[in-house]
């Protein structure tokens, strides 16, 4: 079999797994094959990741040549986001498996069945060069996340599964209303197709519209402000292991979808020529970054506050997008990686201290730094990738971001930076101040509450999740030279 065969498999693994684990007895069982099946699948992921040339790979399914049937098309940008997406989730069990024990003790085989279809939906949108396929896959990967946000013991859970499912069900139909415009007028839905044939009819309403409809429903799925207000309480009051592993994929992926279709079906040209997306685009990312980060300096619950920093985040990954380069671009995909790796390793320190206290109320962390200095000591660390400090992976990020308004001659914009990660600063600074500085937390009685550090199940995988963050703060060959060609791969002539 040759590579481009054996890219389905990416998708086909974790989507088949999923109906076997759903039969599984137990709680081991179903975890092991969801494990192995999110390991197969980020290992497929890094080979294509490797294998891909200057040429797309492609795979046409029931040999149904595109247009007319559907393909897989998969260059740098999709094999870059394919290998964070996989890489996460598997990260997110092998952390995950002694908190779903303690969070959801029941069920486990149906949790890990839809844990392994969001993995499936989320993959396929990335490998697809199929519009519609792009919809199909996001209410695979919706519609199992909506359920898994639910799973949990708080039942605040529901309400912000109900949240979710009515604004991504508003995303989902912008989305699939521009797609449908773009077939009206063009009659394909495969994208390399479409790009051929949207620019003899660019200058139409519905074009217009299609356009309009589709950056608007993915802005949504991307909790780009103003349009974020499902993610808080999503990502507050879903399982931890939901939490981390939403705040490592589910944004990337959106905003892959946007860059595929401003680059590969409209055109740069078109996207930042003929409509005004660039200002658009610097304007939200502006806001995200400076209200994110206000909203976390004052939030009292850390899972609330690491959420409202991904909004943040966010905004530093779409302002990059708005610089219209390569080194903006850049930029962006080295984030990509980046923030998945620090937001995943700060939710996973989070959760291993709620392991013990069963709060994300900073209140129940005071003291906890004493009692807990493994997993405080981590969150401590990945708190200074997340601010963006010299040796940390978050450094290499805000320092191409840097450099691109450097070069696009907004020096006002890197002050923008520094000020946004010096709010960073004080937020991370709430919670090493709560855990080292305060009093222990007492009881009714008034005698001093006793937590014993995380079991190594837990604190092993975090800090692996920390020691990657300065590992690629020093090594950037993968992260820089992947987001690089991922870059170059979607601007092709447009620079």
């Amino acid at each position: 079999m040759t590579l481009a065969q054996w890219m389905p498999f990416i998708v086909l693994v974790p989507m088949i797994t999923s109906g076997l684990v759903a039969l599984l007895p137990g709680r081991n069982l179903p975890w092991l094959m969801t494990f192995l099946a999110a390991t197969a699948s980020t290992g497929l992921s890094l080979w294509v990741l490797f294998g891909i040339d200057a040429e797309p790979l492609r795979y046409a399914f029931g040999n149904w040549p595109p247009p007319i049937g559907i393909e897989y098309r998969v260059d740098a940008a999709n094999a870059w986001v394919a290998f964070i997406v996989s890489g996460i989730a598997m990260a997110a069990l092998l952390w995950g498996r002694v908190s779903v024990h303690q969070e959801i003790p029941e069920r486990q085989n149906i949790f890990y069945a839809l844990f392994l279809l969001a993995l499936a939906g989320l993959l396929g949108i990335t490998l697809t060069g199929d519009a519609f396929n792009v919809f199909v896959f996001l209410e695979i990967s919706s519609l199992s996340t909506y359920a898994l946000i639910a799973f949990g013991h708080d039942r605040r859970g529901l309400l912000a599964a109900f949240r979710y499912l009515i604004m991504g069900t508003i995303g989902a139909t912008f989305i699939l209303i521009g797609i449908g415009f773009l077939y009206m007028m063009t009659g394909t839905l495969n994208m390399a197709d479409l790009a051929e044939r949207i620019p003899a009819v660019a200058d139409t309403n519905a074009v217009r519209a299609g356009f309009a409809f589709i950056i608007v429903g993915l802005g949504l799925k991307l909790a780009l402000l103003p349009l974020h207000l499902w993610l808080p309480n999503a990502y507050a009051f879903a399982p931890n292991v939901i939490t981390v592993f939403l705040a490592g994929t589910a944004t990337k992926v959106a905003l892959y979808v946007m860059l595929r279709f401003i680059y590969t079906v409209f055109g740069g040209d078109y996207s930042f020529g003929a409509v005004p997306l660039a200002t658009l685009l610097m304007i939200l990312a502006i806001a995200g970054m400076v209200v994110g980060s206000w909203v976390a300096m004052f939030e009292p619950n850390l899972k609330r506050l690491l959420a409202y920093s991904s909004v943040a985040q966010v905004g530093y990954l779409v302002l990059g997008v708005s610089l219209v380069s390569l080194i903006g671009l850049t930029a962006t995909f080295v984030h990509l990686f980046n923030h998945a790796l620090m937001k995943a390793a700060l939710f996973m320190a989070l959760g291993t201290v709620m392991y013990r206290t069963g709060s994300a109320r900073i209140e129940a962390f005071y003291g906890v730094g004493r009692q807990m200095p493994w997993t405080m000591t981590a969150f401590a660390l990945a708190g200074l990738s997340l601010i963006g400090v010299p040796t940390t992976a978050g450094f290499i990020s805000k320092w191409y971001l840097i450099l691109a308004a450097m070069e696009a001659g907004l020096a006002w914009l890197v002050v923008l930076i520094l000020i946004t990660s010096f709010m960073a600063v004080y937020y991370i600074w709430r919670v090493i101040e709560a855990a080292w500085f305060k009093p222990a937390q007492t009881d009714a009685q008034g005698a001093t509450k006793v937590f014993r550090e995380a079991p190594l199940a837990l604190l092993i995988p975090l800090w692996i999740m920390v020691a990657l963050n300065f590992y690629f703060g020093l090594e950037t060959s993968l992260s820089l030279g992947a987001a690089e060609q991922a870059a170059q791969a979607l601007l092709g002539a447009f620079k």
